[in-house]
């Protein structure tokens, strides 16, 4: 059995069990909130009950104003088997947080989500202390892209800076770790330069603090055409961030576990570090809920890890305790990927990838 620190696993003890056994990550946030059937008092709590905008769907700001919420469904999902949990900061940024005119909170809520999950994840190595429990930072996209405009009629507006990127980025990963995070984790990226952005930031915190983290990146193949939004393949995406040397890489969101495995399959061929992948319950239906039941999204689990293609398995949108909860116990015994080396290599990227 690997030996860890029980009071707090570190960065060495993620990495050995990685190689050991596949990790089990948490299912959705959103999913798990709307459950709740939340009102705008819910949203507002006494922190900003005279807020002049209307607040209900920031589901961030409930790591404020009910954390108690917040907390359970961590709790929830290291009770159905996760080994990690990710934060709810997913729209934690002073860009994303514009929109409600909220920015000077952004410190504060990265403070309060990722203690909310770190108290979780104690708890739950008080309850088992031989099964370390991992606490990522989430660091969503924001809801700008630097690579594409925002405007048909004039292809070369944008609505953000590279630069305005970084500062927001490095606020959010300031926050994140200062409330107890083991690992950093921009995900949902569906543009490269974003994601370029908060390696960036990432580097200098790193840099400026003297502290550095495990970090996972996590991109999104938007749709059937197999690319990500700002239209590059998941190869081309990958050798575009492959010098940060992550922990760890993988795909998440806009698609059903079905339609994800091509992708997958492609990154774990060619990704030198250890592959994720947390895929929707399937697409939204007409009324914007999820149908793939647990049974068939664990199937697919168990099929990729048996194809050797994955280190860490979740779930998106839709996916709740019960499909993690099954999901856990199909890949339980099965081997996890092996990291892969290759030879030294001139490795390109523009919408496709390219090896000399």
């Amino acid at each position: 059995m690997t030996k860890f620190n029980q009071n707090r696993p570190t960065g060495k003890d993620l990495r050995k069990i990685l190689s050991e056994r596949i990790l089990i990550l948490d299912g959705a946030m959103g999913t798990m909130i709307q459950q709740e059937k939340l009102v705008e008092q819910d949203f507002r709590g006494d922190h900003f009950k005279n807020h002049s905008g209307e607040l209900k769907g920031n589901n961030d700001l409930l790591s404020l104003t009910r954390p108690e919420i917040i907390k359970n469904i961590h709790r929830s999902y290291f009770d159905a088997g996760s080994d990690l949990v990710e934060t709810n900061t997913f729209s934690a940024t002073s860009i994303a947080m514009a929109d409600y005119n909220l920015q000077e909170i952004v410190h504060d809520l990265n403070v309060a989500s990722a203690k909310l999950a770190r108290e979780a994840a104690d708890e739950a190595m008080s309850k088992d202390p031989t099964k370390p429990r991992f606490v990522a930072g989430a660091i969503g996209p924001t809801n700008r892209t630097a690579s594409l405009s925002p405007d048909v009629n004039d292809p070369s507006l944008r609505n953000v800076t590279f630069d305005a990127l970084v500062e927001a980025y490095y606020q959010q990963i300031v926050g994140l770790v200062e409330g107890g995070v083991d690992i950093l984790m921009p995900e949902t990226t569906f543009d490269t330069l974003n994601l370029k952005a908060a390696i960036f930031a990432i580097e200098n915190y790193f840099e400026t603090s003297g502290n550095r983290l495990p970090v996972i990146l996590s991109i999104t193949i938007t749709d059937a055409s197999g690319r990500t939004l700002s239209g590059q393949t998941t190869e081309a995406c990958w050798n575009s961030i492959a010098h940060s040397k992550p922990l760890g890489v993988g795909l998440n969101c806009a698609l059903g576990a079905d339609a994800m495995r091509p992708y997958l399959q492609a990154l774990s061929k060619n990704a030198d570090c250890f592959v994720h992948c947390y895929p929707n319950a399937g697409l939204p239906n007409a009324f914007g809920e999820y149908d793939e039941t647990p049974e068939s999204m664990s199937n697919f689990a168990r099929k990729w890890s048996q194809n050797g293609y994955i280190n860490i398995i979740g779930g998106c949108c839709g996916a709740t305790p019960e499909h993690i909860s099954l999901m856990a116990q199909k890949v339980k015994n099965i081997k996890p990927r092996k990291k892969k080396t290759f030879d030294p290599r001139l490795r390109l990227s523009g919408l496709e990838s390219f090896k000399f």
